[in-house]
């Protein structure tokens, strides 16, 4: 336990999003699940709120709290592989990086985000997003089982067979149901070597080049494609419009089917043979600890023209640092029903947000204004559901992320496994 004057208490107290610069009564470090029982049942006799701290990653600064308990489960990482039957567990506390680094050390592959020092759980129980989704999956759609500590200190197994009831919602929604302490997931083949990059494009031809990608997204359902609006520093400020894609289906493949956008004279191509674990890390500095992050999202119906020109005329005004980010669902995504769990808005075609990463808290207010405005300006092109990993406002309607039928059974659940709404530091589910 480090408690407020304890010389590693400003360091302990740390998360990822320095916008969250909270001060808890006190930070828990378990080393097993019965530490983590202990720590429940003192927080529940002190009536203290708990927050639960995987890799600190919650844009939402869920992963702290003043003057209640932080839970960190750093001490907990272990990731073990099972080659044979191709499965993979992590302890709540352990990143992706580690889970990476540990199938790609036999061969092997489970879908996850795109920044190493990420939590495997908190990516997990929200979804999980990322580079390999189109092909394998969300992160959550390869999760097999988990290991959980209730708000009265139980310890609960949840998969597809047992408590099946709680496995469909902790696939999204799972922070408000207790304290994940481990995860099995399904593992695929995969070469170590990748096709990656992007290629930058003047973001007046972006309704051209959009085109483009609208044809590759619907014959290519298993490539990753990234689009970004964004003013580029290497080119003075231009504002640009960049195609980025992930093909994990062989390097003579990937040369050819990605040919159609290094054709269209860009201003810059950065796609080439890399090998996974680089590519997975690759985003850890520039999405290093420190920063102030915002980051506003939704589903789009369509990647319209209409769609595309508002993005394009948004960059004109956008600030230093800042993307609008637009990433192809589908394939894998599209293929698992919606009503399989939690997770919702799997069949939208698109995914949008406004991403800002700054220093400087004077900047706060210009910063978190320009996104909210920029997404409100997009809403109307929007479907249903929200990626809740990526939803910052806390006490949004339950019902505009999950849908409202999915989110009356997550209340179900809510008073079934958490009756008084001990875990509430989460987008809430209120029992």
């Amino acid at each position: 336990m480090i408690l407020p004057g304890h010389p590693d208490y400003d360091q302990a107290r740390i998360v990822w999003n320095a916008i969250a610069d909270r001060r808890p009564a006190l930070v828990v470090r378990p080393t097993s699940v019965d530490d983590v029982i202990s720590a429940i049942q003192f927080a529940g006799e002190e009536q203290l709120v708990v927050a639960v701290r995987g890799g600190a990653h919650s844009v939402a600064g869920f992963s702290t709290c003043d003057g209640g308990m932080v839970l960190d489960l750093s001490r907990m990482r272990e990731v073990t592989v099972d080659p044979v039957n191709k499965r993979a567990r992590a302890q709540g506390g352990a990143h992706l990086s580690q889970l990476d680094k540990a199938a790609q050390s036999h061969g092997l592959v489970c879908p996850v985000g795109v920044v190493g020092h990420t939590g495997v759980a908190g990516l997990t129980l929200g979804g999980g997003m990322g580079r390999l989704q189109r092909k394998l999956g969300l992160t959550v759609d390869n999760l097999v089982g988990v290991d959980l500590v209730t708000a009265n200190g139980n310890k609960i197994h949840a998969s597809e067979t047992e408590n099946p009831d709680l496995f469909w919602g902790l696939r999204g929604a799972g922070a408000n149901f207790g304290v994940a302490t481990s995860f099995e997931f399904r593992l695929h083949p995969m070469d170590g070597t990748i096709f990656q990059g992007g290629v930058v494009f003047p973001v007046e031809r972006s309704l051209e080049v959009a085109e483009h990608v609208r044809e590759f997204v619907a014959t290519h359902d298993d490539v990753h494609v990234a689009l970004a609006f964004t003013k580029d520093e290497e080119l003075e400020g231009q504002p640009v419009f960049v195609v980025g894609s992930t093909h994990a289906g062989g390097v003579d493949d990937a040369e050819r089917d990605l040919r159609v956008f290094r054709e269209l004279r860009p201003l810059r191509d950065t796609f080439g043979a890399k090998p996974y674990l680089e590519v997975q890390r690759m985003a850890d500095e520039s999405s290093g600890w420190g920063q102030r992050f915002y980051t506003k999202a939704g589903f789009l119906a369509a990647l319209s023209d209409e769609v595309v020109s508002l993005c394009a005329g948004l960059v004109e005004t956008i600030p230093p640092g800042a993307e609008l980010s637009l990433w192809a669902q589908g394939g894998a995504v599209g293929r698992v029903p919606d009503d399989a769990m939690a997770y919702t808005g799997r069949h939208a075609p698109f995914n949008v947000s406004a991403e800002l990463a700054w220093t400087d808290a004077a900047d706060d207010e210009q910063r978190i204004a320009w996104g909210r405005a920029a997404i409100a300006k997009i809403k109307p092109f929007m479907t249903t559901g929200q990626y809740v990993n990526d939803v910052v406002e806390a006490g949004t309607d339950g019902a505009q992320i999950y849908g409202q039928a999915k989110y009356e059974r997550l209340v179900g659940l809510k008073r079934k496994y958490d009756p008084d709404n001990f875990f509430r530091l989460n987008q809430n589910i209120r029992p």
